[in-house]
């Protein structure tokens, strides 16, 4: 899941980048308004955090605008206005949950995942195709009843794959939800990764279930 960070105070942002990726979410980071709302709209992301009081363009009108434009991306507001009136307002415009300053880690996580199930189709918790089943809690994969380990960039990329059964995925469209905006997808390294999960996954099973459709990208076919 690709998880878009808008905050201008560095220190605040990096603290809530760090405590996303050690969850495997691919995060990218704007520090004003403009360049939020530009990545906003320019990239398929899961979810936003958004802090209110931004410089360039205020948090308020980004998600008039996102919303304006039919965008139903999940918005999380993070700011330090925490007067009722101000979070009515917030949550009127647009925003799906919000949460004041300063946080729980724990709580803010708890949110982010509150936020994503939302919008997603399978059930609290796991995905599962053919035998294989991925625990989003447990951040665990199986295949049957195999326990597979996995480093935290296989588990981001088996999750995108999972995410989307049966349909075709191109480098770009891997790179910009596994890596960031700055990942080359040029590069071999998503096909090395795409075979260390067949080796996990599929080696010795008599049902392979990641396929490479040549010169266009991988699919998981269950």
């Amino acid at each position: 899941m690709r998880i878009l960070v808008v905050e201008d105070e560095k220190k605040v942002s990096n603290f809530i980048l760090q405590a996303l990726k050690e969850e495997q979410y691919a995060v990218d980071q704007a520090f004003d308004g403009e360049d939020g709302l530009l990545l906003a709209e320019t990239y398929g992301y899961d979810m936003m955090v958004l802090d209110l009081m931004l410089p360039g363009k205020g948090g308020l009108n980004i998600i008039k605008e996102i919303r304006n434009k039919g965008h139903n991306l999940p918005i999380l507001i993070l700011t330090a206005r925490d007067a009722i009136r101000d979070k009515v307002t917030a949550l009127d415009s647009g925003g799906d949950d919000y949460l004041t300053k300063p946080f729980s880690i724990e709580e803010f996580i708890a949110r982010v995942r509150a936020l994503l199930r939302r919008g997603s189709s399978h059930r609290a918790g796991a995905i599962k195709v053919a035998d294989l089943s991925l625990d989003l809690m447990r951040h665990e994969a199986y295949r049957g009843m195999r326990r597979i380990d996995l480093t935290n960039k296989e588990y981001a990329l088996l999750e995108y794959l999972m995410r989307n059964p049966n349909r075709l995925l191109t480098r770009s469209m891997i790179a910009e939800h596994v890596w960031n905006i700055d990942f080359d997808s040029e590069t071999n390294v998503i096909d090395v990764y795409i075979t260390y999960l067949r080796n996990k996954i599929d080696r010795e099973e008599p049902q392979r279930l990641i396929h490479t459709i040549r010169g266009a990208g991988y699919m998981l076919r269950g």
